[in-house]
């Protein structure tokens, strides 16, 4: 068996393939490609990725524990 590479973790520059916002999620195709989506798109195709993903990582927990903008009435 092949040891698979440990991907850096996702970051700010890393943008979704399918509108631009940034990227939370990763999905690694058997081909060896990869994809990358914001939460609200991998929640949207999720069950066609996971059709063909060989491995998905997912760090939009990360959402839940960002501080609130500065100004924003709702914090």
């Amino acid at each position: 068996m092949t040891a698979l590479a440990e991907r850096p973790a996702l970051n700010a520059t890393d943008r979704c393939d399918r509108c631009g916002a940034q990227a939370y999620v990763r999905v690694e195709l058997s081909s060896g490609l990869e994809l990358l989506f914001c939460a609200h798109h991998a929640r949207a195709y999720e069950d066609k990725l996971r059709d063909v993903a060989a491995s998905i990582h997912d760090e939009s927990g990360q959402l839940a524990s960002m501080p609130a903008a500065a100004g924003d009435p709702e914090a």
